[in-house]
C-alpha cells in the first residue's frame, strides 16, 4: 500500500493514530496563510480537532505524483469553520512517511 493509500484511508476513516504513524518523528507543517513552521507535536491537536469534526471534508481528493522522495496532492476541502478551499498539499518524504508538508490553498465559497 502507498503512503498516499495509508494516509487517504486514515482521513476516511478518521483514524488519527494512523494518519499520525505515517508522519515523520521530525514532521514540519508550513502554514500557507503566514509560512509558520509547526512541529509534530504541536500540528497533533488541530489535526485532532479536524479530524474529529463532521464538518471536515474532502471532495476530488487525489494523488499527482508520488515517489520516494514526495507526493503531490489536491484536493477541495471544507473545514470545521464553514471555509472551503481547493488546496494543493505538496509533502516530502523520508524513511517511508511524511517529514515535510507544504500547501496552498484558494478559498472556493
Amino acid at each position: 500500500m502507498s503512503l498516499y493509500q495509508k494516509i487517504n484511508a486514515a482521513q476516511n476513516s478518521k483514524d488519527i493514530e494512523a494518519y499520525l504513524d505515517c508522519l515523520h518523528e521530525d514532521f514540519v507543517f508550513v502554514r500557507h496563510q503566514s509560512g509558520t513552521k509547526v512541529s509534530k507535536s504541536d500540528w497533533t491537536p488541530t489535526l485532532m480537532s479536524m479530524m474529529q469534526s463532521d464538518a471536515l471534508s474532502f471532495n476530488n481528493q487525489r494523488c499527482l505524483y508520488e515517489n520516494d522522495e514526495i507526493m503531490v496532492e489536491h484536493s477541495f476541502m471544507t473545514f470545521p469553520d464553514g471555509t472551503s478551499e481547493a488546496v494543493l498539499v505538496v509533502n516530502f518524504l523520508q524513511d517511508g512517511k511524511i517529514i515535510r508538508t507544504e500547501t496552498g490553498a484558494t478559498p472556493i465559497r
